[in-house]
């Protein structure tokens, strides 16, 4: 082991994408990791972000990058449809694999993946960095803790914008098979927070919905038919009894933000921010019995396990990951949310979908 985890990167992209909005500063800021080597699918601009970001080495094959023996960890961050290749070379190959989420365009890709990590007892790990936010650590403690007693109901809601239109490099989202939608990323991302925090689920009813069926490309002025759905309300039942609902849209004006309130026999906890709740600080407040009215909680600092050098914003949370997985990777011991975790949240959406498809309520599989 090296004295700094070694870190190369597929999608590592200096113009567009999550790795220079998040994993790029992420990695750059952790003083005890390495970003290594970055790969794009061209020797120009992998040279070009090796040079930006002071990277040693540049790869445009990434099968080139996973021959070197002195790499400790891959990280994927490329658009859904190349997740499955790339992890699975990256398993082949005995890399310890960090890959965004989600991890594949479907739950068949997904089960492959994790099938063969554990296969080959490959430690890995799954882009759901709500698990590493310190507010949603925070309420996950209080529940445990009793603050709010038994939970009776949930109530979320994430209203995120932008539909109408996108730019060319986003216009490949509109085709639901291609596996990037509001379900998989947008309700995805919130829904796994709230299973972390509060369990999960044991059924559910669901409306999955596109109500803007046609995107307007601004790049080149032409419109785009879309099947990927904009709209996710749903209802369920938590393994412990507690009722849900759940509502994520991709709305075109003025967002409501994200807002998640458990209310429990004792107490009510709620957790609010004024746009996407992985992009950013969050508010946590709460309030038990006899109490006039919630107040704002703080957050303890132990939950931070980040340098200060770290950006605020997008880098945050996937800092935090990022800081999880090389300390397991030191530390040989088990790391979350690995890809049986990614399996688990797999599942729940594809019981989701179920559920709208048939307009039956669904069972969940763990």
């Amino acid at each position: 082991m090296h004295e700094k985890i070694r870190v190369g990167l597929i999608g590592a992209n200096v113009e567009y994408g999550w790795s220079p909005r998040a994993h790029i500063p992420a990695l750059l800021a952790l003083p005890d990791v390495e970003l290594a080597a970055v790969c794009t699918a061209h020797p120009e601009t992998a040279r070009e972000s090796a040079q930006r970001f002071g990277v040693p080495m540049a790869f445009s094959d990434h099968r080139e990058m996973l021959d070197r023996p002195d790499l400790d960890a891959i990280g994927v961050s490329v658009r859904v449809p190349k997740h499955h290749a790339l992890t699975m070379d990256a398993l082949r190959a005995g890399k310890r694999v960090y890959t965004e989420w989600p991890l594949g365009a479907n739950l068949a890709e997904a089960e492959e993946m994790a099938d063969l990590a554990r296969s080959q007892g490959i430690m890995t790990m799954v882009g759901l960095q709500g698990r590493c936010a310190p507010e949603f650590l925070r309420l996950r403690e209080l529940v445990t803790d009793g603050y709010v007693g038994e939970v009776l109901t949930v109530n979320m809601t994430s209203f995120v914008p932008g539909v109408l239109s996108r730019t060319s490099d986003r216009t490949w989202q509109k085709d639901v098979e291609l596996g990037a939608t509001t379900l998989t990323i947008a309700f995805g991302h919130v829904i796994d927070a709230l299973c972390m925090c509060l369990g999960e689920f044991a059924e559910v009813s669901a409306s999955v919905d596109t109500r803007v069926p046609q995107w307007l490309d601004s790049d080149t002025g032409a419109m785009v038919d879309v099947t990927s759905p904009d709209n996710i309300l749903v209802t369920g039942v938590l393994n412990g009894g507690a009722l849900v609902s759940a509502h994520v849209s991709a709305i075109p004006w003025h967002s409501a933000g994200y807002r998640l309130v458990v209310y429990g026999r004792e107490g009510t906890l709620i957790l609010e921010r004024n746009d996407y709740p992985h992009l950013g600080a969050m508010r946590l407040s709460g309030g038990r019995r006899g109490d006039d009215a919630p107040s704002d909680l703080p957050i303890p600092s132990r939950l931070t396990w980040v340098p200060d050098s770290v950006p605020q914003g997008p880098p945050f949370n996937v800092a935090q990951m990022w800081q999880r997985f090389a300390d397991a990777i030191r530390s040989g011991t088990p790391v979350e949310p690995d890809f049986d975790t990614a399996v688990t949240r797999h599942r729940l959406l594809y019981a989701v979908q179920r559920a709208s498809d048939t307009g039956k309520r669904q069972q969940v599989t763990q």
